[in-house]
């Protein structure tokens, strides 16, 4: 249960998919990116986050610094993907005397990329792979959340294509094997003609 709010803060994961060429026959792939921000004088990235008012949800919190932070509005996951504790390291935005916070994760897909933001001047965004955002991710905890995130997309995507798989109207196999090519799936080679010949 929440004690303070002014000890929490919200987080999200912008993330969207994009076609990529891949594999051994070039087919198009979706892949997914995550949206990480920079700070100025600093190498490595966070995802978006901040506090949330006494007039907001958490929910809208995590929109709201999505927008400021990063430039992107999208649609938000209807809970967080989990909440971790950290240390502040900033005495000027620390969320208790103590430093100490909870962060609620939520994960956003973005929907509209704008091309300045309120808080353009201060952050830098960069679209990653999960794998990049892996290596450059400031803090161990926000690791954990992409990774909790990336495992609950794989787990949400499998699921989506097993609910397709059976939502598929299914056919006798007589009306398959009718709509079947006669020479079978790729066709005959003239070489192997000859053979048979």
């Amino acid at each position: 249960m929440l004690q303070n709010v002014a000890d929490n803060v919200t987080e999200c994961i912008p993330y969207k998919f994009e076609k990529s060429v891949g594999g051994c026959n070039r087919s198009m792939e979706k892949e997914l990116l995550v949206l990480m921000i920079s700070s100025p004088s600093r190498d490595d990235l966070v995802f978006p986050k901040g506090g949330w008012e006494d007039d907001e949800t958490m929910s809208e919190a995590a929109c709201r610094e999505a927008w400021e932070e990063a430039g992107v509005k999208g649609v938000l996951g209807e809970t967080p993907l989990g909440d971790w504790e950290f240390r502040s390291k900033s005495k000027q935005n620390s969320c208790s005397l103590q430093g100490g916070c909870r962060g609620f994760m939520f994960a956003m897909e973005v929907t509209e990329e704008l091309d300045s933001w309120p808080e353009q001047a201060n952050y830098g965004r960069k679209w990653l792979t999960k794998e990049e955002a892996f290596r450059v991710c400031r803090y161990d905890w926000m690791r954990e959340a992409l990774k909790k995130f990336v495992t609950a997309l794989a787990e949400s995507r499998e699921n989506d294509t097993i609910k397709e798989l059976e939502e598929l109207p299914l056919r006798p196999i007589s009306e398959v094997e009718h709509q079947m090519p006669s020479q079978g799936c790729f066709g005959s080679h003239p070489s192997i003609q000859q053979l048979a010949a």
